[in-house]
């Protein structure tokens, strides 16, 4: 990729207001999860569920969660993402992450693995005394894969709308995350913006870098 193509992809990228309706490829979307699937996690944890609505009957399940000012981004958009973390890390989770790195072949030996395991165990565990503490911290996580996936979506020419603004109370009980062990985190939708989203003609607003940014040399 040329050199300041990911300059321009963050220059361009915008939060959507409007979509029209149009459908993201399916090969195109499938990309884009297999991008958040690669997204990284502190230790590898991955303490996280993805739940997809395509259509529009799945899409519309998720309308009550959401003001009616934010019902159109679920509507006519393409797909809605909802990221969800366990409100609990289980021996279970963190074997079944074990042994898939075992599998994929990251351990040369059982001494690297056991390290891994419990250093994965130490830094998951500074989080686990309650659930509040655990839930914030994999929500950190999440929202990497949350920058990850809108930033990918930009580059293939993909408009997205991070969404805070919901009742994560009542999207857990549409999903039914309590039995499942989870809770809301964020929402994201994907689709192609409309002809008159004013968001998408106005300029970028930053604070200064020299506002942001302080160099320690």
């Amino acid at each position: 990729m040329e050199r300041n193509a990911f300059l321009r992809i963050a220059q361009d990228r915008y939060t959507t207001k409007h979509y029209n309706g149009r459908v993201i490829p399916r090969e195109q979307f499938e990309t884009l999860m297999e991008i958040l699937r690669l997204a990284p996690t502190s230790v590898n944890a991955q303490a996280w569920h993805f739940f997809t609505a395509h259509t529009q009957e799945a899409r519309e399940k998720l309308l009550p969660a959401f003001p009616e000012f934010n019902h159109a981004r679920i509507s006519r958009a393409s797909d809605v993402v909802v990221f969800t973390v366990p409100t609990k890390l289980t021996d279970a989770h963190f074997e079944r992450v074990l042994e898939k790195e075992a599998a994929d072949g990251r351990f040369p030996n059982d001494e690297i693995r056991k390290q891994q395991d419990q250093g994965r165990r130490y830094f998951a565990g500074l989080h686990m005394k309650n659930e509040k503490d655990l839930v914030a911290w994999e929500t950190h996580q999440a929202y990497i894969g949350l920058g990850t996936v809108v930033y990918a979506a930009a580059g293939m020419g993909i408009d997205s709308t991070c969404l805070e603004g919901l009742d994560y109370a009542k999207m857990d009980e549409i999903l039914g995350l309590k039995g499942k062990g989870l809770t809301t985190a964020v929402v994201v939708s994907f689709g192609y913006r409309a002809p008159n989203d004013g968001n998408a003609s106005r300029p970028k607003s930053r604070l200064r870098t020299e506002e942001l940014f302080t160099s320690l040399d």
